[in-house]
């Protein structure tokens, strides 16, 4: 399963975690996907979406 938004390309970044005593161990923040479907060219589609790319769409209904 690829955690990327299907609009932006918005996928996975890393960094380090920081413990109370200073230690850094490498992590990785997700980002927000939800499922949603969408008509495009007429054809209902399932696709995932990121919700700053979800919270756009309802004003420019980018998915034609």
């Amino acid at each position: 399963m690829s955690r990327v938004c299907d609009y932006c390309g918005k996928g996975p970044s890393s960094g380090n975690m920081v413990s109370h005593s200073n230690r850094h161990t490498r992590r990785r923040w997700l980002p927000n996907l939800q499922k949603v479907s969408v008509m495009i060219k007429g054809v209902p589609k399932s696709i995932k979406v990121c919700t700053r790319c979800l919270r756009s769409w309802k004003h420019n209904q980018i998915a034609e």
